[in-house]
Order: structure tokens, then C-alpha cells, then sequence
């Protein structure tokens, strides 16, 4: 009975809209926003994609110019499955990445880390952390010649066509206009184009070797020695590439409609080049060789503008256009590009990298406690089949998570935070000694359920968050002597702080009461008993700590933590345990606006991330601070910039951010939906008559 209560009270909250009745025009709201780009700008090259591939061109509408851009969003080609990894003639294995600890816990603990000395350790440390690294599949530019430069390529007019997921891109090169249409297909890793001018030039597929850096486009233009690409079948309108890196290989299948001869320039270097001026072609990349039947653009072109209008019209919206504060448009702005691009790069069977499919940051892997910030947005604005088709991820590596917590000696399964499809856990000396991630998995798996409540995902779901709220409970550490647990022997959120000194940071414990509850619901949901020591976790657990200006703590032992930039700087996390998560028990309301107030003031900004800007709104908006809430999204600071495209700045090295995105459209959701216990709508938003925000299809948080 409980359970169909629950699931209309959330069927009704899913059909509420905002407060005016009148439909939202979605084909205005998305439109208006669509990017445009007039230059040969690094950082304003535009993406198509499907959540599992996607591919980013400059001005001209396909990776023409390769090297303006390396340096700036980079032109990637990029897919969920396209891994590779260096030969390992030195048979290192992962258990010689680890380190013993001894962190009070009653047992020894192994963690994959980076020691400092030379050693084989070190060898095999490093070896894990850039193998597997992502691969780049491939440049498809346009054959211009060397004699060509970017600056050639003039009177661009360039734009994104959202509602349809189409490039439309012109210019002229030596007087000639071009018109280059580019669109990515829904359901495979295929880009289709078509090229119109009245002297067509070739089209380049030119394949780079990986270089296994930290953070950077992945192309080693310098070791053809090193890898092949061999022509495996051809007719008149069509051909088969295979490529072969190491261990790894992949095909490339090239159609076109039309004359038009394809050839071999030098290693690893094709041109495909018509006679005709109106010309199109289809490249798609796979793991194995495709039996799938050949699609021609036209396909391609409607199977993609089918997609995005389901998208646009099926998901939630929000309308900022009645709103009459001068920063309404910009917020709407990227709402609008940040609902595109999240969908493209973060909606895939893996879980995203902080960069998406654009480019490789820690070498293409991607990160656990990050999954939050890229994908809660999706059970929130309609997409929650996009979360869950990420989220099942956790299934496979499962087993792995569980090697993790026996080699440490806790009970459960512990998530591995830097990994790749395999789920092999990098060194890392913070990432393997995070535990924020852990909760990640039940608040993600209960926003699905608030979404959809079916006895289908609490079957799915219900043992793994069993099992890592197990962990939860065995990690945490009971003191007779104060009758409390306590959380400690971890890195916090915030990573300015060290595993071995770091006894009960605020945000780290607000989500273990918050997951721990919600553990014990599913358990109700699915007709179990209740554990009742969980229960006593969830009374005993500390409160978090505070100085004598009633100021949050960065954690009990970080007593200096309004005098030490360390503890002043990073991400602001003391603020998470109420905005991410619902007021507890732990929280003192009054404490917690006293510390927001404090870090509005005082913080080194400069010192911030991406997704700082979200929570400090979260934060705001559960204070009753709503215009702090919204100028916290906006705040002018480097690392909250948004680019023409979309993507959110962060400086010279993560010129993309993608967590930041994903931030922005949760915040913006629990500002117009609200989250559990807020009154009215658009609770967020000042109510100074400046902030008539129109929605449809929101979802609350808890």
C-alpha cells in the first residue's frame, strides 16, 4: 500500500508545471539559444553526438584544422568503447601499486596509491594510471593542402542547430562558398556530412597514434611506426578501414553518394575525393568489422532530427524569457546548451569523464565521485532513462568494488574512483582515498525510483545498495568513549585535506546519514527487515564540528580552518551537507547560514571548481537565500565561465568541465521544482517579481 502511495504522490509531482498554464514553446526556447560562431575560435568549436560517441568540429564543420584547436576545445572523436593500452613487457600486475595503511580502523588497509621513490612500485603505479587511456578514432577534415591556413577561411557563419542535431557551417576559401552540414547519428558511432561548393575539396581520414598523456587531445602524430591502418574492402561507394594499435584494433566504414575515389596519401593517412559539388558521405566506427546496412546522410539527417525533437519535447524545460532580471538570459543560456551537451557526452553505458567525449583529462578515464554532478540532472529533467542507462554500469564491476573492500578489510563493496569500462581501480594518492563516492550509487539509484517508482529498478538496484551501504557502516568507526561513529582515514571532497589527520568532514557525514536512511528504505520497499544496527549508525553518527563563531569546521580536526588558505581553498564541501543533501539531525540550521555567509565572503574563489558554484546554490537556495543562490551561478569567476558552446571553462588545462553543466541543471531543478519539505513554486528564485521562470516536467530533490 505504501508503495502505490508513493508512486502516485511522484506521478503527480511529475505532471506539475510552473505556476502559468499556457504550453512553453520548445522550438523558441531551444532556437533562441542555439550557438553561433563567426571565427576560427579554439575554444568555440561546436560537437555533435549520441551520449556513447561524439564528434567535435571547428569552423568549417569537420576536423579541418586540427592543430588551431589542440589547444582549446580540442577536435575529438571520441566513444565509449575505443580504449587502448601500452604493451606491459614488464608484466606488472596492480597489486604491486599497493601500499599498506594503517588508518585506526583495527585492520590493515591496502590502497592503490603513488609512491614517491623509484622503485617498481612507482613503475607499476604509473603503468595503471595511463593504461587503458581513451583513444582519439580518427580526424575527418577537410584535404586543404598545406599552402591553406586557417586564416584563408573567411565570412564564417557557423551554428548549432539543437532541436535538429545538425552543423550548419559556411564560409568561403578562395572566393569559393562552402556550405557543410554535419550530424551524428543516434544509435551508432557514425558522423554524416554533406559538402556543397563549386570546387570540392577532398575529405581527409587521418589517424593518430595514442600519446598516453594526462590531459590532452590524444593524438601522436609522430609514430606511424607504431600503428596501421589497412584498406579492408572497397567498391564504388563504399570502404572498410581497419585499424590496429598494439593489441587494439577497430574499423572504419566510409559510404558516399556520387563520384568519388578514395586513396591513400601516406601511413594512416586517407583522402576521399569527389568530382561533384554537392557531395555526402557517412564514416562510422566500430569495435568489430559492421554488418550493419550502409545509411546515406539523408538517413542519418532525419534519424537524428527524429532524436532531437523527441528530446527536446519528451524531457523538461525551463522558459526564462518572462523573466525580467538582466541575468535571466544568460542563466537560460546555459540551461539550454547544458541540457545539449550533458546529453551528447555524459548520457552513455559508462559513466563520462570530467571532459566528455571531446577530449582526454586524466588520461580519458573518468571518476566516481563525479557521476553526481554529470548525470543527477537527468532523473530531474526528464531523462532518467539516460541515468539509467549509465548507472547499470555498476553491475559489472561490481566484483571488483568487492576485491576493493577485502583487501582493506571492510565488508560490503568499495568504489573504485578512477577507473575505465573494466573498472580497474588507478593509483591514486587522493582518488584511492576518497569516500564520497560511495553514497553516489543509492541517491542516484532513489532519484530514478522518485522518477519512475517500479518494482523493475528497486530489483535492479536493491543489492548494490545493500552492499555499498554494508561498506558504509563498516567504515565507519564506533567510539565508546563518546558513544559516536565517526568517519576518518579519508580524503574529503575537499582534497586539501589528508586521509591520515582527517576525522569527521561535514559533507562526508551528512551522506552517510542521508544514504544510510535511504538503504533501510529500500530494504522496507523490498519487503526486508530493517538492519538494526544501521539504524544506530544513523543515531550515533557525529554531528559536524564548529569553532566558536558557530562556523562549520572542514573537519573536527581542522581547527584552524578559518585561518589555514588550505582549509579555505578547493572545493567548499562543509556547504554540500546541506544543499546536495536534505537538512538532518547533524545540521544546526543557524551554523550552517552562519559558515555560508562566511565563505561567500572570505573564500579563495580563484581556488574554486566548476560544480563549487552549483552547491554553494543549493546551499543558498535550503537557507532561504535565494539571491544568493542565483548570483552563485552566475558569480564572474574563471572557473565559472561558459563559452559560446556551452562548455564551462576552467583554465588552460580543463578548458571543458562538464560536472559544472551537470551542476547548473540539478541546481536549476531543485530552484524551480523544489526538493522535499520546500514550500511554492520556484522556491530558489527571489521573490522580488523579477523571476517569472516557466517550466514543465521538473523533478524535485530530496
Amino acid at each position: 500500500m505504501k508503495h502505490t502511495i508513493y508512486a502516485l504522490t511522484m506521478f503527480a509531482l511529475a505532471a506539475c508545471t510552473s505556476p502559468k498554464k499556457e504550453a512553453i514553446d520548445r522550438h523558441a526556447l531551444v532556437t533562441r539559444n542555439n550557438p553561433e560562431v563567426t571565427a576560427m575560435d579554439s575554444l568555440s568549436s561546436l560537437s555533435v553526438g549520441n551520449g556513447e560517441f561524439a564528434y567535435t568540429v571547428d569552423a568549417t564543420g569537420l576536423q579541418t584544422f586540427p592543430e588551431v584547436y589542440k589547444n582549446g576545445v580540442p577536435l575529438g572523436t571520441q566513444s565509449q568503447w575505443g580504449w587502448h593500452s601500452f604493451g606491459n613487457p614488464e608484466n606488472y600486475k596492480p597489486e604491486e601499486a599497493l601500499v599498506e595503511y594503517d588508518f585506526g580502523h583495527g585492520h590493515k588497509e591496502f590502497y592503490a596509491t603513488q609512491p614517491k621513490e623509484p622503485s617498481r612500485a612507482k613503475e607499476a603505479s604509473d603503468w595503471y594510471r595511463v593504461n587503458p587511456h581513451r583513444l582519439h578514432l580518427g580526424i575527418i577534415g577537410l584535404e586543404l593542402g598545406n599552402e591553406v591556413r586557417p586564416s584563408d577561411v573567411q565570412n564564417i557563419q557557423q551554428s548549432l542547430d539543437m532541436w535538429n542535431g545538425i552543423i550548419n557551417s559556411r564560409f568561403t576559401l578562395k572566393e569559393t562558398p562552402y556550405h557543410i552540414q554535419t550530424v551524428c547519428h543516434p544509435e551508432r558511432d557514425m558522423i554524416a556530412a554533406r559538402l556543397s561548393a563549386r570546387q570540392p575539396a577532398g575529405i581527409k581520414f587521418h589517424f593518430p597514434y595514442p600519446t598516453g598523456g594526462h590531459c590532452d587531445d590524444a593524438c601522436n602524430w609522430e609514430a606511424n611506426d607504431k600503428h596501421s591502418t589497412t584498406l579492408v574492402s572497397e567498391d564504388a561507394q563504399s570502404a572498410v578501414l581497419k585499424r590496429t594499435l598494439d593489441a587494439t584494433t577497430y574499423y572504419v566504414t566510409i559510404s558516399w553518394e556520387g563520384p568519388a575515389k578514395l586513396s591513400e596519401k601516406s601511413a594512416n593517412y586517407f583522402v576521399l575525393t569527389p568530382t561533384d559539388s554537392v557531395f555526402t558521405f557517412t564514416c562510422q566506427f566500430t569495435p568489430q568489422a559492421s554488418a550493419s546496412p550502409i545509411l546515406t546522410f539523408a538517413e542519418v539527417q532525419q534519424a537524428s532530427s527524429g532524436h532531437w525533437k523527441n528530446y527536446w519535447t519528451q524531457g523538461a524545460v525551463a522558459d526564462f524569457s518572462q523573466c525580467t532580471d538582466v541575468r535571466a538570459k544568460e542563466l537560460e543560456r546555459r540551461v539550454v546548451l547544458s541540457q545539449y551537451l550533458l546529453a551528447i557526452q555524459c548520457a552513455g553505458s559508462t559513466p563520462p569523464q570530467e571532459t566528455g567525449l571531446t577530449y582526454n583529462s586524466w588520461f580519458g578515464k573518468f571518476h566516481l565521485e563525479m557521476i553526481w554532478w554529470h548525470q543527477a540532472q537527468f532523473a530531474l529533467w526528464g531523462h532518467p532513462e539516460l541515468l539509467d542507462r549509465t548507472l547499470s554500469w555498476y553491475e559489472t564491476v561490481e566484483p571488483i568494488a568487492r576485491q576493493i573492500a577485502e583487501r582493506q578489510g571492510f565488508k560490503g563493496i568499495r568504489w573504485m574512483k578512477m577507473t575505465d569500462p573494466s573498472g580497474t581501480e588507478a593509483p591514486s594518492k587522493v582518488g584511492s582515498f576518497l569516500i564520497w563516492q560511495q553514497p553516489h550509487l543509492i541517491y542516484l539509484a532513489e532519484l530514478l525510483y522518485r522518477a519512475n517508482p517500479s518494482e523493475e529498478l528497486l530489483k535492479k538496484y536493491n543489492s548494490l545498495i545493500q552492499e555499498t551501504a554494508e561498506f558504509m557502516y563498516s567504515f565507519a568507526t564506533y567510539e565508546e568513549e563518546h558513544d559516536r561513529y565517526v568517519l576518518k582515514g579519508a580524503i574529503p571532497a575537499q582534497e586539501t585535506l589528508r586521509a591520515a589527520e582527517t576525522v569527521n568532514p561535514p559533507f562526508e557525514l551528512s551522506y552517510w546519514h542521508f544514504a544510510m536512511q535511504v538503504a533501510q528504505t529500500w530494504r522496507e520497499r523490498t519487503g526486508m527487515e530493517r538492519v538494526p544496527e544501521w539504524d544506530v549508525l544513523i543515531e550515533k553518527l557525529s554531528p559536524p564540528a564548529y569553532n566558536d563563531e558557530q562556523l562549520y569546521l572542514a573537519a573536527e580536526t581542522a581547527v584552524d580552518t578559518y585561518k589555514d588558505i588550505r582549509f579555505t581553498s578547493d572545493h567548499m564541501a562543509v556547504l554540500g551537507a546541506v544543499g546536495i543533501l536534505p537538512m538532518n539531525q547533524l545540521i544546526h540550521a543557524g551554523y550552517m547560514k552562519n559558515t555560508l555567509h562566511w565563505i561567500w565572503d572570505n573564500w579563495n574563489w580563484d581556488k574554486t571548481w566548476g560544480w563549487d558554484y552549483p552547491m554553494t546554490a543549493m546551499n543558498a537556495a535550503r537557507m532561504g537565500e535565494p539571491e544568493k543562490a542565483v548570483s552563485a551561478l552566475l558569480m564572474d569567476k574563471r572557473t565559472n565561465t561558459y563559452l559560446v558552446n556551452g562548455h564551462n571553462y576552467q583554465d588552460g588545462r580543463l578548458r571543458i568541465y562538464l560536472p559544472g553543466n551537470g551542476g547548473l541543471l540539478t541546481t536549476v531543478a531543485m530552484m524551480c521544482a523544489g526538493w522535499d519539505g520546500s514550500e511554492g513554486t520556484n522556491p530558489g528564485f527571489p521573490k522580488d517579481g523579477k523571476w517569472n521562470v516557466r517550466w514543465e516536467g521538473l523533478q524535485p530533490l530530496p
